[in-house]
């Protein structure tokens, strides 16, 4: 009888970690492609369908270090149950879904912190108060990052002194050096569980001597040889046609993003599994991610168009250079927090870029009633997630049994 009841709540916790999943695949990874659609470079239906793609593929490679975070640091002294891990998805997801509805995208990781840290406070743990520091700093710096770079960025790109064939190719220079220094799980690493581009081709020719910050010269020379070519590619790219380059740099960045929003996302959806899944189970960790991926995949595919019309319409109506301008420093930030293990939410990077970039063409389009409004869902989706899913736990720990 034990064990079937175990079994019982295993399957709930499964289910509801990939209907959390697909809410995450319907929200929180819709705003990478957002300003593309704004900016006319690709249709709705096409880029829920890239979407799905792309973020189930960082899902499986980058997800790990977030999910440890929600899974193992938001709360301490005691380890999440089947049936809090469930209480806690059922809360964040619900909020997720009233964000669909209305279409004020809630950001994910505010849903699933307080979530998680509720039902753990009413497991009896201690608040983690050094995490949430760290996490509170982080986030209360994205949107200032996020709208200060894309701002900054959109108003080099406008300049009438600054040629089409200097500014949006050296963007791409920058987006390329970082992407061949983004840690995945499909490159092997002997000091690390993930392992970069640069670094791998570094090693196969002996690395060199160390620089600056433990960096050697072969990962330093790879990095720079993957700047350079991003450059020449999209520079020939907008010489032959200046739209059309930059367009096409556009989807480009659109799809590196939605690869980061689901290796930063699937987390808040495995997370809370991570300790019934590794310890209980002793199943590998991966499997988990797979899980979420599955999940994200179905969730764009079905549910994000809705979502994307709103983004991309409602907040600012973006041109092709301040949508470039918005989406740089949201994969800046997306990487770097993965790099930290701290959950974050691609809404607020993303918007807050959306809204640095239309600002930078003057405040016509930027609907400061929307984002007044998503604000206040943001700060009401944080606290009150922790009540309902500290409530909720206790409702099914009282008609379950703990």
């Amino acid at each position: 009888m034990v064990a079937f009841s175990f079994a019982v709540l295993v399957a709930a916790a499964v289910v509801t970690c990939l209907f959390m999943a697909w809410v995450l695949g319907a929200n929180s990874n819709s705003p990478p492609f957002a300003p593309a659609i704004g900016a006319n470079a690709i249709s709705t239906m096409q880029a829920a369908f890239v979407i799905g793609l792309l973020a189930a593929a960082g899902a499986l490679m980058q997800g790990g270090s977030i999910s440890e975070t929600v899974g193992a640091d938001l709360i301490d002294g005691v380890t999440i149950t089947p049936l809090a891990a469930t209480a806690g998805l059922l809360t964040a997801a619900g909020f997720m879904a009233i964000g669909i509805y209305t279409r004020y995208p809630i950001p994910a990781a505010f849903a699933t912190t307080g979530a998680m840290i509720g039902v753990g406070l009413s497991l009896g743990g201690d608040p983690a108060i050094a995490t949430y520091r760290r996490l509170g700093i982080f986030w209360a710096l994205v949107p200032v990052m996020s709208g200060g770079l894309a701002y900054a960025t959109a108003t080099i790109l406008r300049r009438d002194d600054v040629p089409e064939t200097v500014g949006v190719p050296l963007l791409a220079g920058i987006v390329g050096a970082i992407v061949a220094n983004v840690r995945l799980g499909v490159i092997p690493d002997p000091t690390a569980a993930q392992g970069t581009l640069a670094g791998f081709v570094s090693r196969q020719f002996g690395g060199g001597p160390t620089l600056a910050a433990g960096i050697d010269l072969g990962t330093a020379l790879v990095t720079l040889g993957a700047g350079l070519l991003a450059f020449f590619l999209v520079r020939e790219r907008v010489r032959v046609s200046v739209e059309d380059g930059i367009r096409s740099f556009l989807l480009v960045l659109g799809g590196i993003v939605a690869f980061s929003s689901g290796g930063s996302q699937v987390g808040l959806a495995t997370g809370p599994l991570e300790n019934l899944f590794r310890v209980e189970l002793g199943l590998p960790g991966i499997l988990l991610l797979a899980i979420g991926a599955t999940g994200i995949l179905a969730g764009a595919w079905m549910g994000a168009p809705r979502l994307l019309q709103a983004t991309s319409r409602e907040y600012a109506q973006l041109g092709v250079r301040r949508s470039i301008a918005a989406l740089v420093p949201g994969f800046i930030i997306a990487q770097l927090a993965i790099a930290l293990g701290i959950p974050i939410s691609l809404n607020n990077i993303v918007l807050s870029g959306v809204i640095g970039g239309g600002l930078a063409g003057g405040s016509a389009g930027v609907s400061r009633r929307k984002i007044a409004v998503t604000i206040t869902f943001w700060l009401i989706t944080l606290s009150s997630s922790v009540v309902v899913s500290y409530g909720l736990y206790r409702l099914f720990a009282a008609i379950i049994g703990g």
